[in-house]
């Protein structure tokens, strides 16, 4: 299987490659950046590619599945429209070339309460993108939904980090309903990724298959993997 990984120089995006690249049944990881990566792999493509121009890079996106990890934030952005440039425009154009050059598979990392009718600019993005990758049709189409993401960032997002002091314990608190609003490990994220690999890997020809990751499903896809139960 070959899977194109967008976003893999960021937290969940660079530990789903090393998880990708330690499958024997992966054999080919694309992963396109903006700059020369400093490792290497035999079954790593680290193609250098504008992301302004993808459509340049075409023959790269012939792939089986597709991962789109992308994401930054307005403030590292400078504005909502670049904001707007990298969460919703590259990932949709990437989208839409993986899927003319034949990709069954779709997984995107999204945000809890994205949806295209909201009033905040940011969960209204994530949801105009959810709406526009459920139009193009792929066999298999997994939205993860997750709440604060913990985990070491090579760069500093204070808000972030405030959350990740306060989150384990206050997710102690979010039960039943609100259990889908727990910080969630990014590492626990990539493995749920990595374990649907076998599974929308297959052909999926028959019918459209649209899920929606958040919290508990989450957990449980990652330690499905790992003999346990969630």
């Amino acid at each position: 299987m070959k899977v194109m990984v967008l976003g893999s120089t960021g937290l969940t995006g660079g530990l789903l490659v090393k998880k990708l690249l330690a499958n024997p049944d992966i054999t080919t990881v694309v992963a396109p950046v903006r700059r020369t990566l400093e490792w290497r792999h035999p079954n790593l493509e680290s193609p250098v590619i504008d992301f302004d121009d993808m459509g340049a890079h075409a023959g790269i996106f012939d792939v089986d599945v597709l991962v789109c990890c992308l994401g930054t934030t307005i403030k590292k952005a400078g504005s909502q429209e670049a904001f707007r440039k990298v969460d919703y425009s590259y990932a949709l154009n990437a989208a839409r070339l993986a899927k003319e050059a034949g990709a069954q598979a779709c997984i995107l990392m999204s945000a809890i309460g994205a949806s295209s009718r909201s009033s905040v600019f940011y969960s209204r993005v994530k949801g105009e993108l959810e709406d526009a990758l459920r139009a193009l049709e792929f066999s298999s189409l997994s939205i993860y939904q997750p709440s604060l993401l913990l985990g070491q960032r090579q760069e500093h997002r204070t808000a972030e980090s405030l959350g990740m002091a306060v989150m384990p314990v206050a997710n102690r608190a979010l039960v039943g309903a609100l259990r889908k609003y727990r910080a969630i490990e990014a590492d626990t994220i990539a493995a749920a990724m990595a374990n649907e690999m076998p599974e929308i890997g297959a052909d999926r020809s028959v019918g459209k298959v649209v899920s929606v990751r958040q919290y508990a499903d989450i957990v449980t896809l990652a330690n499905s993997g790992r003999n346990g139960a969630a």
